[in-house]
């Protein structure tokens, strides 16, 4: 079943069945009160007619009933006859007197309700419910005369009685000494209540048709905006992620709107990506064929010289020179790659103490000084000679190193400045340089595996080749539990930021976490 059916019958369902439960709720109340107000109005005729002192001029008993005079029973049996009423009057023994004498039509535990003065009322003479009628009172006639007037009082119809006791006397004297019996015909007494039915059933037709009309507009409203996300996902699954639903914050289908192009979003910026990823990979791999196809084929040349006795006797130790630094070359690159892979994939053990980092950042300044020196650069040390830190001390040399090759590689006749600073629970550490720094967008991409800021001087100093390096020491620092930034603007420079803290409070990365640096961003 389409999702506009389904709303529109549990709809319908939850109105109609609420119309019914209020209808029949107020047919039942308007059903009692009209049995109650009956019983009001023949009881008030019973008491009415009791308290007449028409009787008749025979002398009567102490203990005997009030009689009517003929006439005035005559033109009262009229009057009801016009109202649809009957009239029975009884002796203190409960059997009737009028119109036929003799008969005794109560139970028992209606006679004995009326000998403690009590109304008797009866709903419905024709009820299995109600037993305070004798059953059958036809049957117990003999003659066929008399049987057509019972008929005549005992209708077919059903009726509504209420018996109300006679009393004389008074106070310790009362005595019950009669009853008078009025009943009304129960259709009559439920007239209104047939009435009331016939409205419902009208209103629950008008409700029916209105509440279909209306709901059928409000589930359609709804299917259709369920739709336009239908269609939009279809529109992604077919490749276009230029999509966007509209919406307006109202419910539920509006936070899926909402939702649904956060994805869309997300999906064409991590398209996007994978497109950059292997423009950048593709791009590697041309650099490095490049850079090894460079030094292979000099070392291939130079071999083949030696060979046939192309080289002089006096240059063979230069070329000698020259291929071993070119093999150097090869190995670096391809040991970069592994160390990456082992780095980024955690399959390197951290050996973590508590050290002077003072001391490796000197080695890195002797020991990269000479490189510095071939494109003019000057490494500035500056940090106070006593610097503790927690880490794993190879690799935070290897981290210092790749940062100022990195520098060097991007700085002719500048300065490079190591930087060190001890804080509570850790210490920072920044390589400066005065270079041709970088774009804000190059820095988002810059600790990403196989990017370079600038291809064009990607070779100069001789290291980072692989674009490998920063990637290595974003992966290592945060091996490290550590933070790194980077600060950079165009002619002015760069300054690259490492965090390291102390054991028991180093950050803890998810793997969520462990993405390009620009999601850090």
């Amino acid at each position: 079943m389409k999702l506009i059916y389904q709303h529109i019958l549990s709809f319908l369902i939850v109105i109609l069945t609420s119309v019914m439960i209020i209808g029949f709720s107020t047919i039942n109340y308007q059903k009692e009160q009209a049995y109650q107000s009956n019983y009001t109005r023949l009881e008030s005729y019973a008491e009415n007619l009791s308290t007449l002192q028409l009787y008749s001029k025979k002398t009567q008993s102490k203990n005997s009933p009030p009689f009517f005079s003929a006439d005035f029973l005559q033109k009262f049996s009229f009057v009801m006859r016009d109202e649809n009423l009957k009239l029975f009057l009884m002796d203190k023994n409960f059997k009737t007197t009028y119109p036929l004498g003799g008969y005794d039509i109560l139970k028992k535990s209606a006679k004995s309700m009326l000998k403690k003065g009590q109304v008797v009322r009866i709903k419905d003479d024709h009820s299995s419910e109600q037993q305070d009628l004798a059953p059958k009172v036809q049957g117990r006639v003999k003659r066929d005369g008399l049987r057509k007037r019972i008929n005549r009082l005992f209708a077919a119809e059903s009726y509504t009685w209420v018996v109300v006791p006679q009393v004389q006397g008074s106070g310790s004297n009362k005595k019950v000494v009669g009853a008078i019996m009025i009943g009304s015909r129960v259709k009559d007494v439920l007239q209104t209540v047939s009435q009331a039915k016939a409205n419902l059933a009208r209103a629950l037709v008008i409700t029916f048709v209105v509440s279909l009309i209306l709901n059928f507009i409000l589930a359609y409203y709804q299917t259709g905006r369920i739709k336009k996300l239908s269609l939009a996902a279809r529109k992604v699954a077919d490749g276009d992620l230029d999509v966007q639903v509209d919406h307006r914050h109202a419910d539920e289908i509006d936070d899926l709107a909402e939702n649904f192009n956060e994805m869309v979003r997300s999906l064409k910026a991590s398209n996007e990506e994978v497109k950059a990823q292997e423009e950048r990979r593709d791009q590697f791999m041309q650099d490095v064929a490049h850079e090894m196809r460079t030094p292979l084929t000099t070392i291939n040349g130079l071999l083949e010289g030696m060979k046939y006795d192309a080289i002089p006797e006096e240059s063979i130790p230069e070329s000698i020179d020259l291929m071993s630094r070119e093999t150097k070359r090869l190995i670096r690159l391809v040991n970069e790659n592994l160390d990456y892979e082992k780095i980024r994939s955690g399959k390197i053990q951290m050996m973590k103490s508590q050290f002077n980092a003072w001391t490796i950042m000197n080695d890195v300044q002797q020991q990269l000084t000479q490189n510095a020196a071939k494109n003019g650069d000057k490494i500035i040390l500056d940090a106070p000679e006593d610097l503790p830190v927690y880490a794993d001390q190879d690799r935070f040399k290897q981290m210092l190193v790749n940062l100022t090759q990195n520098a060097i590689q991007f700085t002719n006749n500048g300065t490079i400045t190591l930087r060190g600073r001890r804080f509570q629970h850790g210490a920072t550490f920044s390589v400066q340089d005065t270079g041709i720094g970088m774009t804000q967008e190059q820095s988002k991409y810059i600790f990403e595996r196989f990017y370079k800021a600038d291809p064009a001087r990607a070779r100069y100093g001789g290291t980072g080749e692989s674009g490998l390096g920063l990637s290595i020491v974003l992966s290592l620092v945060r091996q490290h539990g550590g933070e790194i930034k980077v600060i950079s603007k165009p002619h002015e420079g760069s300054t690259f930021m490492i965090t390291l803290f102390d054991q028991g409070h180093e950050k803890h990365y998810d793997k969520k976490d462990k993405k390009e640096y620009k999601d850090k961003e």
